[in-house]
């Protein structure tokens, strides 16, 4: 059995085709391929803009699915997509792409939670069968756990997502968005050294970013380091930084002009901080585009190696939003007699990971 995924909540649009052997044996990815809307360093992106990007992509990537998978379209069994959660004109984009392919094809339609999407890729790739997860991207914070036929919210950022408090920032720094502002962070911060003390905001086994995002924006401004300048500065001011600590080796530093913060040191320090948060209250499998960050990894794998517990994650390949996982969760939800009729296949900004019926896995 064959499916076509397809992604766009966000600023990607991915399609991909998985594979699901009538004998029984593991699923395969046959195709995945994704495309990008990049907005300028310093710039967000606006709906409407991605929106644009999508419908432009979205036939090309599909034909390339296919042409890579090499598959025909009589072979494909149903065609998934996106319901939610996600950016309102995107998901609309590529939802009525699924809705004329399944139309036109004579495909059965499904409507897939993004979230769930994640997690049924990260279980299948990393071989979990019933991990707590950590979902972390650029719209969502949750610690989740399965129940009942349901994917039980325990915890959840309680205003910005983490991805969201980290792309916010890089456009403080003026930080490029390509490949993605994350992972641009992530490379600066392994050239910081002094850790800025930040807002720290746990609360059982909910977080909160909004605080953390103010503070370390205001000290960005105070230091004058945001900014297009600045940013051409940052190979510069990463060699002046590993100068320096070889120089001051073995003794503390002081809070002198000579030892101002870096850019490098600031999203070292907000790094580090969001992180050390995730951490406590989650023990497990990661995923979203947050999860693919080393850091993360590294910080989630001490935490379980002291419990007696494991880490489960993925690369950028299935971490970051794509087709595959989309058409993973679709053909779970297809083989356990679920349909989206086309009345049915709006999407919504709001779609709660609770609020799917997992009926494909037993209790």
């Amino acid at each position: 059995m064959i499916a076509i995924g397809m992604e766009g909540s966000a600023n990607k649009i991915g399609i991909g085709i998985m594979s699901h052997p009538k004998d029984g044996s593991p699923p395969q990815v046959l195709a995945n391929i994704r495309h990008t809307y990049v907005s300028p360093p310093g710039e967000g992106f606006l709906p409407k803009d991605v929106a644009r990007h999508h419908r432009t992509w979205v036939v090309n990537l599909v034909k390339g699915a296919l042409k890579e998978a090499r598959v025909s379209v009589e072979e494909v069994d149903c065609i998934c997509f996106t319901q939610g959660p996600g950016m309102g004109a995107p998901l609309q984009a590529v939802a009525i792409a699924a809705r004329m392919l399944s139309l036109l094809w004579g495909k059965a339609l499904i409507g897939v939670n993004h979230c769930v999407g994640h997690i049924e890729m990260g279980r299948l790739i990393t071989g979990a069968t019933n991990p707590v997860v950590l979902y972390v991207s650029g719209g969502n914070t949750q610690v989740i756990a399965y129940s009942s036929q349901r994917y039980r919210i325990f915890g959840e950022t309680l205003d910005i997502a983490v991805g969201n408090c980290l792309d916010r920032f890089a456009r403080t720094l003026h930080i490029s968005n390509d490949p993605f502002p994350g992972y641009n962070i992530e490379q600066l911060a392994k050239q910081g050294r002094q850790l800025v003390d930040l807002p720290y905001v746990v609360k059982g086994m909910d977080v909160s970013f909004s605080g953390i995002l103010a503070a370390i924006d205001s000290l960005a401004a105070t230091l004058g380091l945001g900014g297009e300048e600045r940013a051409r500065e940052d190979a510069e001011k990463a060699s002046n930084v590993e100068q320096q600590t070889s120089q001051n080796q073995g003794s503390d530093s002081d809070s002198g002009s000579d030892n101002k913060p870096t850019r490098a040191d600031l999203c070292f320090s907000l790094q580090e901080t969001v992180y050390a948060m995730l951490v406590e209250i989650t023990e497990l499998l990661i995923v979203g585009g947050v999860g693919s960050n080393e850091r993360l990894q590294e910080m989630m794998g001490i935490m379980a190696r002291d419990r007696g517990g494991s880490v489960y994650a993925t690369d950028e390949r299935f971490c970051i939003d794509n087709g595959i996982m989309i058409a993973q969760a679709g053909m779970l939800a297809y083989q356990s007699g679920f349909r989206t009729a086309l009345k049915d296949s709006s999407c919504t900004q709001r779609f709660r990971t609770d609020e799917v019926h997992v009926k494909w896995r037993e209790d």
